[in-house]
């Protein structure tokens, strides 16, 4: 489209449209457009291509690993080391582009994790997975904010995430809750890639990084109760949703703010499963609120509440959103779910039919059809799983799919016919 534009610019200025200077920004502003799309892709291609020299090092030299002495095996173990750090050295001292500094944080990175297991293997020093990858992550630190690299930060929730899962989930000699540390590490490193207000697809990925990382690890924190790791989940999820409610993200797609997707899904899809008599029953029998899980959820629900008030004041009350305040809610019906699971159960299916609706009113408001057939969707996963616990007769199931599939097709087609209208208006 570029080419076309520039070609078409010598017609635009003899004819007098434009002026010579106009025409003259127009290139200038193409000419720095492809540039930083050119670097883009060389950034890209220079992290694979060092990823992939590293790989091929590493399968070379394991292929031919037995057959070499001790000494020469050391020397192999820290050369690749030895080289990432010179590389880097020198793409840091002499100002290189970011290509540069992105490929050598890579291939840096994992000669790190190559000569930690080598000179293991060559000294037969023992040690489990996760002890392997916490001296791996520990000693990667300072690439985050020496090296300023996109890809280290990248890098880093990665491997902490699957340090949290190994150490976590297996409950290993590991203390996981390292993995709190680690992440709390990273994030002024996040909080200045999100201050250079540059539209960057690294801040997009990691809006989405930071809460699966948080989703994947958070077990570790469910000792005793799995009932309050409910809890403890519909709370993060509130916490993700407000979030993606602040400011910063109030221009951002939906696939640039991966906290309010994950924090809306993720509440939908535990308010479902909690819709269910039968989970109140058997989950909510023993619980410990003297226990880690518990002392999270306090945690959490402060944090919720701070951030609700901090959006509504800045909104100054526009319109409200029961979304928001599903912590709250949820708070107050897990507790009466304690003594009565027939109430709280009753409760859940009419909060899940609020948002549901809410969900389709907003998407109506704002002829958004993504947002209206989520909410439809959510009305009509509600009815569906109420096929399971009740006895309703087959035909009147059949039914009421027909009748949700007519729904469906029914909204779509006047909120089309809305926007059209609107658009012939405007």
């Amino acid at each position: 489209m570029s080419s076309k534009i520039t070609r078409a610019l010598p017609e635009l200025v003899e004819n007098g449209i434009i002026t010579d200077e106009i025409a003259q920004n127009i290139k200038a502003y193409y000419a720095t457009s492809e540039e930083s799309s050119s670097n883009k892709l060389f950034t890209i291609f220079g992290i694979l291509g060092a990823t992939l020299v590293g790989l091929g090092i590493i399968l070379i030299m394991a292929h031919n690993w037995d057959n070499f002495p001790k000494f020469i095996k050391l020397i192999i173990a820290f050369l690749p080391m030895i080289i990432g750090q010179a590389i880097l050295g020198f793409s840091i001292f002499k100002e290189k582009s970011t290509a540069w500094k992105e490929a050598a944080t890579v291939f840096l990175f994992f000669a790190v994790g190559a000569c930690i297991a080598l000179v293991s293997q060559v000294y037969h020093i023992s040690g489990d997975l996760e002890s392997f990858l916490l001296a791996w992550i520990v000693l990667c630190l300072p690439l985050l904010y020496v090296t300023k690299s996109k890809s280290a930060i990248v890098l880093h929730l990665i491997f902490i995430t699957y340090f949290a899962f190994e150490a976590g989930y297996g409950r290993s000699t590991t203390i996981p809750h390292l993995y709190f540390i680690l992440l709390l590490i990273a994030a002024p490193r996040y909080f200045q890639i999100i201050k250079t207000k540059k539209p960057s697809a690294t801040a997009s990925m990691l809006h989405w990084l930071f809460p699966l990382s948080l989703i994947i690890s958070l077990p570790i924190c469910i000792d005793h109760s799995e009932a309050i790791g409910l809890l403890m989940y519909v709370l993060l999820f509130c916490v993700f949703y407000n979030i993606g409610q602040l400011p910063y993200f109030k221009d951002k797609s939906l696939l640039q703010n991966g906290y309010r997707f994950l924090g809306s899904l993720g509440t939908t899809i535990l308010l479902i499963i909690l819709s269910f008599r039968y989970v109140w029953e058997h989950n909510f029998k023993n619980m410990f609120f003297y226990s880690l899980e518990f002392i999270s959820c306090i945690i959490l629900f402060i944090i919720a509440s701070i951030l609700v008030y901090r959006n509504y004041k800045n909104a100054k009350l526009q319109q409200f959103n029961p979304f928001d305040f599903v912590f709250l809610i949820f708070g107050i019906i897990f507790f009466i779910g304690i003594g009565s699971p027939i109430i709280a159960t009753v409760l859940i299916n009419l909060l899940l039919l609020v948002l549901g609706i809410t969900a389709i009113r907003i998407g109506a408001s704002k002829f958004h059809f993504g947002i209206l057939n989520y909410g439809m969707l959510i009305v009509a996963s509600l009815i569906t799983c109420r096929f399971f616990d009740t006895n309703i007769p087959f035909e009147l199931r059949g039914l009421l799919f027909i009748l949700i599939g007519a729904g469906f097709f029914t909204a779509n087609y006047i909120m089309f016919k809305k926007q059209k209208a609107k658009k012939l208006e405007s």
